[in-house]
Formats: C-alpha cells, sequence, structure tokens
C-alpha cells in the first residue's frame, strides 16, 4: 500500500515540519498487522514528497481472519488485502502521522493552519461505485479528482474492468484537512473495514470529521459505509451531525442565508425585497429557463414565486440552515401540496463552497443577496463550484450596491447587515463578474433594482450570467 503527498511551493521541505518526520532519512514503524515506513522520494526547495508505504504480513494476516466470522471461506487465504488502500492504511495514517492530524507543528505552527499545494495520490483503492462515488466523496471538499482504473485481467479484455483505482487529489488546503479527509474515506471507499465497530468509532468519526461532515452532500453515504451500516450507530452519528449542525454560530448560518430585521425593516420600506424578487423571476422567464434552483434559498420566497408559475417545471432550493429549510417547508406548505406540485419542488441541505451534484441539471442557478455573507476567501471555492463544475446555461447574481448606502438615514455602521462580509460598488461587482464570465465562458449583462439615485445607482445590483 502506497500513499504520497506532495507540497508545491516555496521552502517545500517543510511538509517535513507539518508531518514530524525528516526527509533526510527513512522512518520505520511497527504496527500490529506488519510494518510501516516513511520516506521523501524527492525534497527540493520548490517541490517535496512524503511517501507513506505499508507492508502487511500476510501470515498475520490470515491468523486475524481465522479468528473472525468472515462470510467469505477462502477470504483468509485468497484477498487483497496486503495490497491495497483500505483501513490497514487508514489505521497507519492515524499512527505515523497522529501529530499532523491533530493540527500541531512545534517548528512550523504558522504552517498548520496555511492553505498549501498539496497533491496526494493512494494506489489501488478499492472503490464500491466506482469513479462516480470517487468524485462524489471528494470533490464536494474541492479537491481536483483524477483517476487511473485497471482491467481485472489484460488477458481478457472482455472480463471488464476492475474495482481498483489510483486515485489523485489535488487542492489548496491545510494539510491537516487532507490527511483527515483521506482518514475518513478510505475505509468509506473499500467497506470492508478489518476491525470491530462499536461507539468509539462514532467518536473517531465525528472527530476526524469534524468541520466538512456535517455539510458533506454524501455525509449519509459516507456515514453509513464508514460505521459498516450498523444501523443503531449509524442513528446517532446522523442525529450528533444534525445536532452539530444546529449549534452553529447564528453568523455561520447565516452566511448563506437572508436579512437582519434592520435589513428587513430598511428594504420593507422601499418595498425592495418584492421587486428584487419579482425582477429575478423576470429574468427567469425572459431566459426560458424551465428548472431553476435557487441557492442559499432561506425560508423560500423565490420559490414560493416560481411555484404558482407553471412555466416553472423543476425547481429546487439549497441551504445550509436545516432550521431555515424547515420554515420553507412551512412557508411552502409543502405537506399540504397536491402530488403533482410536490414533485416540482425539493429542498436539501448543503453549502455554496463545496462541489455537489445536487445541484447540477439545472437550466438557470439564482443566487439571492448571498455572496456578501461568504468570507473573499471562501468566494474563490462558490465561484469554482459553481461556474467551473456546475456550469449551468444561466446564473442570477443580486448582491447589495455599498455606493447607495448613504441614502439609508438609520445606517450606523459599515454595512447594511452584521453578517455581510464585504458589499460592493457598481465597478467593484462589474469588475468581478467580467472576470468570472471571461474565465468561464459566459457573457454577463447587469441590472439595477429599485429607485435609482443620479449619483449612488440602485440600492440592488444584478449580474444576469449567460453560458
Amino acid at each position: 500500500m502506497l500513499l504520497t503527498i506532495t507540497y508545491t511551493g516555496q521552502s517545500a521541505t517543510d511538509l517535513g515540519y507539518l508531518l514530524h518526520k525528516n526527509p533526510k532519512r527513512v522512518h520505520s514503524f511497527e504496527l500490529n498487522f506488519g510494518s510501516a515506513y516513511v520516506f521523501y522520494p524527492e525534497a527540493t526547495f520548490e517541490r517535496c514528497t512524503a511517501a507513506l508505504l505499508l507492508d502487511i504480513n500476510p501470515v498475520d494476516l490470515a491468523k486475524d481472519f481465522r479468528n473472525s466470522s468472515s462470510e467469505e471461506p477462502l477470504f483468509e487465504y485468497v484477498n487483497d488485502r496486503p495490497y491495497v488502500a483500505s483501513s490497514f492504511l487508514s489505521v497507519a495514517i492515524a499512527n505515523v502521522f497522529g501529530t499532523a492530524m491533530s493540527g500541531r507543528s512545534k517548528e512550523r505552527p504558522e504552517l498548520v493552519d496555511q492553505q498549501l499545494s498539496l497533491q496526494a495520490t493512494i494506489t489501488m483503492l478499492p472503490a464500491s461505485g466506482g469513479e462516480d462515488v470517487i468524485r462524489r466523496l471528494f470533490e464536494p471538499l474541492g479537491y481536483k479528482v483524477a483517476t487511473q482504473g485497471y482491467l481485472l485481467d489484460q488477458k481478457f479484455i472482455e472480463w471488464g474492468s476492475s474495482r481498483y483505482f489510483t486515485v489523485t487529489i489535488e487542492s489548496n488546503c491545510r494539510l491537516v484537512d487532507l490527511l483527515n479527509h483521506i482518514y475518513v474515506l478510505m475505509p468509506v471507499l473499500d467497506v470492508k473495514k478489518h476491525y470491530w465497530i462499536g461507539h468509539d468509532e462514532i467518536e473517531k468519526l465525528l472527530n476526524r470529521g469534524s468541520g466538512w461532515l456535517s455539510t458533506h452532500p454524501e455525509r449519509e453515504m459516507i456515514t453509513n459505509r464508514y460505521l459498516k451500516r450498523k444501523r443503531s450507530l449509524v442513528n446517532q452519528a446522523l442525529s450528533r451531525l444534525l445536532a452539530a449542525e444546529e449549534t452553529v454560530k447564528e453568523d455561520t448560518v447565516q452566511d448563506e442565508v437572508g436579512e437582519s430585521a434592520a435589513e428587513g425593516k430598511m428594504e420593507r420600506d422601499l418595498n425592495l425585497n418584492e421587486r428584487r424578487l419579482g425582477t429575478v423571476a423576470a429574468v427567469l422567464r425572459n431566459l426560458s429557463a424551465k428548472r431553476v434552483i435557487d441557492l442559499g434559498c432561506g425560508e423560500g420566497r423565490l420559490l414560493s414565486i416560481l411555484l404558482k408559475d407553471r412555466e416553472f417545471i423543476r425547481i429546487a432550493g439549497m441551504d445550509v440552515s436545516y432550521r431555515v429549510l424547515e420554515k420553507a417547508k412551512e412557508r411552502l406548505r409543502l405537506e399540504e401540496l397536491p402530488p403533482f406540485q410536490r414533485e416540482r419542488i425539493k429542498l436539501f441541505q448543503g453549502s455554496l463552497i463545496y462541489r455537489d451534484h445536487r445541484i447540477q441539471g439545472y437550466d438557470a442557478v439564482t443566487v439571492i443577496e448571498v455572496i456578501e455573507h461568504l468570507d473573499l476567501n471562501r468566494l474563490v471555492a462558490f465561484e469554482k463550484v459553481l461556474f467551473e463544475y456546475t456550469h449551468p446555461p444561466a446564473v442570477v447574481i443580486t448582491t447589495p450596491n455599498r455606493e447607495y448606502n448613504v441614502k439609508y438615514l438609520n445606517l450606523n455602521k459599515e454595512f447594511r447587515h452584521n453578517d455581510h462580509r464585504f458589499e460592493w460598488t457598481r465597478e467593484e461587482f462589474k469588475t468581478w463578474a467580467t472576470a468570472i464570465a471571461g474565465r468561464y465562458g459566459y457573457q454577463v449583462d447587469f441590472l439595477n433594482i429599485g429607485d435609482e439615485d443620479p449619483e449612488y445607482g440602485a440600492p440592488t445590483q444584478m449580474g444576469v450570467f449567460t453560458r
């Protein structure tokens, strides 16, 4: 079994400080099922690669299998365990890179939280579900994924492809996140965990999945496979994940949802929100969009308008907050809708900054008063998720015009909303939108929403991207 991690950048050999393994020598470790070795096939100022090689003792492995209740009688004698990336490699990662996985570095503590240009390659990973599942697991976390498949037998091509892949993932991310993602997702793909699954595995999953698992679009599959489909354990883990999601700080929840009371009052005075949503609906009709998804849908105000128009045959809303989605269900009265209407609309939980196959396949995507709630470093991930990965035919984005804020006499703060991370002038929004359009193959048109001032423009600005 082989796992390699490559850091490309200035002072690349700092990877050794993060992993707590000196690039100048080979490190060996004895485990219950074999030996692990860490070495560096390359270590230069610009590029450094650390390799974890796991050598399993087949004799000891067979002894362990004899003591287990395997449903496959010959599995103890004929199996792939010594040769593939599996839960054995996850255990080795935890043993060998445990300090790195906890996010500690004595010599270079400032590197722990830095986004590094990292690439990891997992050789011979058994993937139940094939390449599609590999992508569904890693791409929502922001990774660029490359896979190499293998035939069952090169002499008998008609037998088809095997379930084994060499997988390479790349991202600008923290090393601690990369290690924890691999630790959790490798046995999820393999589904043949070699040790007993008990309540302590829930703690491992929630600990290693902290900060990302609760919002992952495949969290149910991950939890189910990681805990080997033990229903009682799976239910406990999922309930705790939902509870964790509900206790996220209010400002985090507001990252992708609606408006504060103060902002709402200002907009009610201008009847701005109704005009904004009406303009969005009109633009969607003009685009002849039949299938529409609203990202950061909040309590479902736009969805309610679209649901009343039979021109829209498929409608969806996604939001990071489970609580807000429950309010949207109440607003839309989903339980009371007739079957035909109910089939037109779908609500689901998700994040704007993770790749998600559920947001694909729509004619138009709307993002209404949302982007200003994102940190600027997250905005880059959002751009790639929406315009590069999802790449819909049309995108409608609205955001406040900062120049207009002087018109709000009761605004005694920098932004209209306490959770706004930024607000753009008209020129700043046009610069951003034009660059996005050029980068991803769109053209963009701009509209103003609300009463326009000759000097400061309109309160809301809209970009309509068409592919």
